[in-house]
């Protein structure tokens, strides 16, 4: 529930820290690595954010950007985007994010369908804008981040000295309806597409988040997802922001992960199972563990039981791992810790239940439906499977976003009508058993359909990870002559291809793993992969379209002309 206030805008949260939590450090950064590596670092109070904000907003309305203004972010993470980010909240403008790496073609399409009125980015998104006029059309006021090359517009350095000394900047009173902000789907089952999120929708994942893990104002919280920060700042965090390329998770080093967690005593972290499995694998192999932290959030894919094991032996105590499900349509929705998990797959052991993910959060309901790739215009709750049956996962809750941006026939297909309420389509398959936890078994995208059955990736996959061997799995559906073929590509740890003696061995090991199992007993198709393609926010979805591409191609090549 949200306090009482005329004004949902979630940058109020800002000054108020700033007067509670005044010389609180809210901003945490890597400054420069020393040769020993260790890391040294510059801080920002919660006053001197907020002063940076104001002086960002006052500069930003000089500029012409004002309530309702939409404006394409491109800056890289730190200090300027969360400053600037919540400048924007305060005037009441409208931040539309995107992940720029996910690729030249999407980018410019995603920003064509957002029509910014503003840009405020780095040089290269300038690059950009003058190289590809067409998306940029709409833009009207260009603000340069760092040096201007050249083109016309202010710098946000100019802008913010403007501004400085013209105080505070009251944020806009916005109602809980109003959209606040643009944020972009990874896009692993197409297209990305523009998520319209609410200043209520922001608000109700503040107090979600804080009710749910019990976070405590003047934690320090390792925020590996740059936007979790303004979460940070609303729940009075301290956030330190990890030494890593938010476009890269996978390939962080944990050894400056560690050195932060140790040097500042970070006590909990959100971020990619991908960063975690990293961590968690340096940590054992030095003999070290992280009694600082109280709790690690992984999302973004489904987390291995294994590495819930061995978090659990790197915080000592009661500190535990969370897995909190959703979507950047709607997050958080479902959570449990990770023994509460750890101890569901023991109640239910077995690779083909899925994954565990939780129970649904306070005021959201979960159902399940039938499958079904057709629009649903009206909710009625015949439509609402029983326990244990598989289906699309379904949710209604404050944190389900309404629409997509500009996308009519994807909100459609996405979204149920039940009166004043939406219920959002997940996209994703699972059942509720009968405690009421939800087990996750992939995209719905990506099931095989045979004509025996229908094979779904998180069951099939969790038997052939099992091998000792295997780093992971990938089912994928190759057509051929009109024929569905369940393939599983495969990826060992480095993404080494073994030797052909050694490749048929596997195979044949792999094969033994599948027959245990009725559903997996007639996959006979392996190929070996060197590193599956995945998403760039989280390095852990894997896109399954591309890589069934690849395989089909292979095939070809083994069927020869």
């Amino acid at each position: 529930m949200s306090e009482p206030n005329s004004t949902h805008n979630v940058a109020r949260y800002l000054p108020r820290m700033a007067l509670e939590r005044a010389e609180q450090t809210a901003i945490i950064s890597v400054a420069r690595r020393g040769r020993n590596g260790r890391l040294h670092y510059v801080r920002w109070t919660f006053a001197e954010l907020d002063r940076e904000s104001d002086a960002y907003a006052h500069g930003l309305h000089t500029a012409g950007i004002r309530r309702g203004t939409r404006v394409l972010l491109m800056v890289r993470a730190g200090l300027p985007l969360i400053g600037l980010t919540f400048a924007l909240f305060k005037l009441g403008a409208v931040p539309i994010v995107i992940d720029p790496a996910m690729g030249r073609r999407n980018l410019l399409q995603c920003i064509a369908e957002c029509a910014p009125q503003a840009l405020i980015g780095v040089p290269r998104a300038h690059l950009a804008r003058l190289l590809f006029p067409a998306p940029f059309g709409t833009v009207q006021t260009a603000i340069t981040v760092g040096p201007r090359l050249g083109w016309g517009g202010p710098t946000l350095a100019a802008l913010r000295r403007q501004g400085a000394s013209l105080g505070a900047f009251p944020p806009a009173d916005t109602p809980a309806a109003e959209l606040a902000a643009i944020l972009f789907t990874t896009g692993s089952t197409g297209v990305p597409k523009g998520v319209e999120y609410t200043h209520g929708i922001f608000d109700a994942q503040v107090h979600l988040i804080r009710e749910t893990y019990g976070i405590v104002a003047g934690e320090i919280e390792m925020p590996a997802f740059p936007l979790f920060s303004l979460f940070n700042v609303a729940l009075g965090l301290t956030s330190a922001i990890p030494p890593l390329d938010p476009t890269r998770p996978a390939q962080c080093d944990p050894r400056g992960i560690v050195r932060m967690i140790h040097d500042l005593q970070v006590t909990s972290s959100f971020g990619s199972p991908a960063i975690w499995r990293r961590v968690a694998a340096y940590c054992l192999a030095s003999q070290l563990t992280l009694p600082s932290l109280r709790r690690v959030l992984m999302a973004g894919a489904p987390v291995p039981l294994a590495l819930h094991r061995q978090l659990h032996q790197l915080m000592p105590g009661d500190g535990d791992s969370h897995t909190p499900y959703g979507a950047t349509e709607a997050l958080p929705i479902v959570s449990a810790p990770g023994r509460a998990i750890l101890a569901a797959h023991a109640e239910h052991p077995g690779p083909l239940g899925g994954t565990c993910v939780g129970w649904p959060l306070p005021g959201t309901t979960v159902r399940i439906i039938a499958i079904d790739d057709a629009a649903i215009d009206v909710w009625h709750d015949s439509l609402a499977l029983p326990p244990g049956a598989v289906g699309e996962i379904v949710v209604r809750g404050p944190t389900v976003t309404p629409r997509y941006h500009q996308r009519p026939e994807a909100t459609r297909l996405a979204k149920i009508a039940d009166g004043a309420a939406v219920w959002h389509r997940m996209g994703d398959i699972g059942r509720l058993d009968d405690a009421g936890r939800l087990w996750f078994y992939g995209r719905k995208g990506h099931r095989v359909v045979l004509p025996d059955q229908t094979l779904f990736t998180e069951p099939v996959e969790l038997v052939f990870n099992a091998h000792p061997a295997v780093h992971r799995t990938a089912l994928v559906g190759v057509v051929h002559g009109g024929v569905t073929r369940p393939v599983v590509c495969v990826e060992l740890p480095d993404g080494r291809i073994p030797g052909r003696a050694a490749a048929a061995r596997l195979i044949d090991e792999l094969r033994a793993l599948g027959a245990a199992h009725a559903p997996t007993a007639q996959i006979d198709t392996f190929l070996f992969h060197r590193g599956f393609p995945v998403d760039i926010r989280h390095n852990a979805k894997i896109f399954r379209e591309q890589l069934a591409h690849w395989a089909s191609a292979q095939l070809a090549r083994q069927r020869g002309p």
